[in-house]
C-alpha cells in the first residue's frame, strides 16, 4: 500500500486527493497507476459528485486538510522514482484492524430487515436502528463516526435518506466485504486451543434466495442471515387480542444485551467463556475480566452483571436466543422444556432484563458500547 496513507483508502480516492489537494496532473497519476488518464479523470469526477454525501465529504476534508501540498516537479526533482502519492497524513482515522472489527459488527446488523445506519450532523457516533412492527425504531448498535466515514468511502454503505439525519443502507459491495470478513474471522479462529462454543457461529450462517426487484421487475439474488434473532420473529407475532407478543421496549432490552455481547467477544476465545452461565456449566465461575483477549472490559462486565441478575433459567434462554441467536425450538430441546414454552419464558426473561437495565442505568440507558 502507498506509504503515508491509511490502508483502507481506495485507489480512486487517492487519485482524487492527489489531484485536488497535491495538484498532481492526471497524466502523471495515470502513469504511476498503470491505467489510462480517462480512467483517472472519471474517478476524480465521481468522487467530486460523491461529496454530496456528508460522510464522504467529511472524510475527504479530513484527509485533504492533512495532505502535504507539494509541486509535482519539486517532488520529482530530488528523487525520480519518488511516488507522488506518498502524502503525509497525521489523523488517519481508524486503523485497518479497528475498521475491520467494527465494520464486521455494523454490516452484520445492517443486513437485518429494516435496519439503517443513522448519522446526525455534528454527532461523534452513528447509530444502527431497525424499524419495528409498530412503527417505532429499535437501536441495535453504535459505532464511531470516523468508522462510518471509512465505510462510506469504501462504498460499503450508501445514503438512502439525506437531511439533518442521514440514513445509510448496506450495499452489494458491503455484503461482499462482510462475507470476506467472516471468512477471515473463521480462519483466525482455526487452530485455537479451546474448542469453539457450539452456538458461537450461529450468526455466521448465511443463505441466498431469489426475489423480484420492485423497480425493474427482474429476479435478483439476495443474501440473508439464517440465524436472525428470534426476537425479530416474535416481535411480529400477536396474541389472541391482537396485541404484539413482544413490545418494543422488550426487544430493545434484548438487542442491548446482544450488542454488549458482540462487543465483549472482540478478543479471542471470549465467546466460549459465556457458556459457564448456562445451567449445564459451572455457573458463577466466570470472571468479568479473565485476561483473555482484548475485548472491551466494560461490555463483558455489563453482560456478566445482567446474566447473574437474571439467574438460572432466564439467563439460559436470553443467552441462547438473544446472544447466540439459537432458535426457540432448539433452545427448548437443549433445556428440556416442553414445546412452545420457550417463547413464554423468553418474554419473562426480557421483562426481567428490562427491569435490570431500568434499575442500573435508567430507561433507555446510555449509548451502546
Amino acid at each position: 500500500m502507498l506509504a503515508g496513507l491509511p490502508t483502507w483508502v481506495p485507489d480512486a480516492a487517492l487519485h482524487y486527493l492527489a489531484h485536488t489537494e497535491a495538484g498532481l496532473p492526471i497524466r502523471e497519476l495515470a502513469r504511476k497507476s498503470g491505467c489510462h488518464p480517462s480512467t483517472v479523470l472519471r474517478q476524480i469526477r465521481r468522487y467530486e459528485t460523491r461529496r454530496d454525501d456528508p460522510l464522504i465529504d467529511a472524510v475527504l476534508r479530513k484527509l485533504g486538510a492533512r495532505v502535504t501540498k507539494k509541486s509535482p516537479t519539486a517532488a520529482l526533482k530530488h528523487k525520480k522514482d519518488v511516488d507522488p502519492m506518498r502524502l503525509a497524513i497525521k489523523d488517519q482515522g481508524p486503523d485497518a484492524t479497528t475498521l475491520t472489527r467494527d465494520a464486521r459488527r455494523i454490516l452484520r446488523r445492517l443486513c437485518e430487515t429494516g435496519a439503517v445506519l443513522a448519522v446526525a450532523v455534528d454527532m461523534e457516533k452513528a447509530v444502527v436502528v431497525r424499524d419495528g412492527v409498530t412503527g417505532s425504531s429499535t437501536r441495535t448498535a453504535v459505532v464511531d463516526r470516523k468508522v462510518a466515514e471509512a465505510m462510506a468511502l469504501q462504498e460499503w454503505i450508501s445514503a438512502d435518506v439525506s437531511g439533518r439525519i442521514t440514513r445509510y443502507k448496506i450495499t452489494a459491495a458491503g455484503r461482499t466485504a462482510l462475507a470476506e470478513m467472516m471468512e477471515g474471522e473463521d480462519q483466525e479462529a482455526t487452530g485455537m486451543a479451546e474448542a469453539p462454543a457450539e452456538f458461537a457461529d450461529q450468526h455466521r450462517v448465511w443463505g441466498e434466495r431469489t426475489v423480484r426487484d420492485n423497480e425493474t421487475g427482474q429476479p435478483r439474488k439476495v443474501r440473508y442471515n439464517l440465524a436472525e434473532s428470534p426476537l425479530t420473529a416474535l416481535a411480529r407475532r400477536r396474541d389472541k387480542d391482537g396485541a404484539v407478543f413482544l413490545t418494543d421496549d422488550l426487544v430493545s432490552a434484548g438487542e442491548r444485551l446482544r450488542e454488549d455481547f458482540e462487543l465483549a467477544q472482540m478478543g479471542p476465545r471470549v465467546a466460549q467463556n459465556w457458556d459457564r452461565f448456562l445451567t449445564a456449566g459451572g455457573r458463577g465461575s466466570f470472571a468479568m475480566d479473565s485476561g483473555i483477549g482484548n475485548g472491551p472490559e466494560r461490555a463483558r462486565g455489563r453482560v456478566a452483571h445482567a446474566l447473574k441478575d437474571l439467574g438460572p433459567g432466564l439467563s439460559d434462554v436470553v443467552l441462547r436466543c438473544c446472544c447466540y441467536l439459537e432458535g426457540l425450538e432448539a433452545a427448548e430441546k437443549k433445556l428440556g422444556w416442553s414445546a412452545r414454552s420457550g417463547k413464554i419464558v423468553l418474554r419473562i426473561a426480557l421483562m426481567r432484563l428490562k427491569q435490570h437495565y431500568d434499575e442500573t442505568t435508567g430507561p433507555g440507558g446510555g449509548l451502546i458500547g
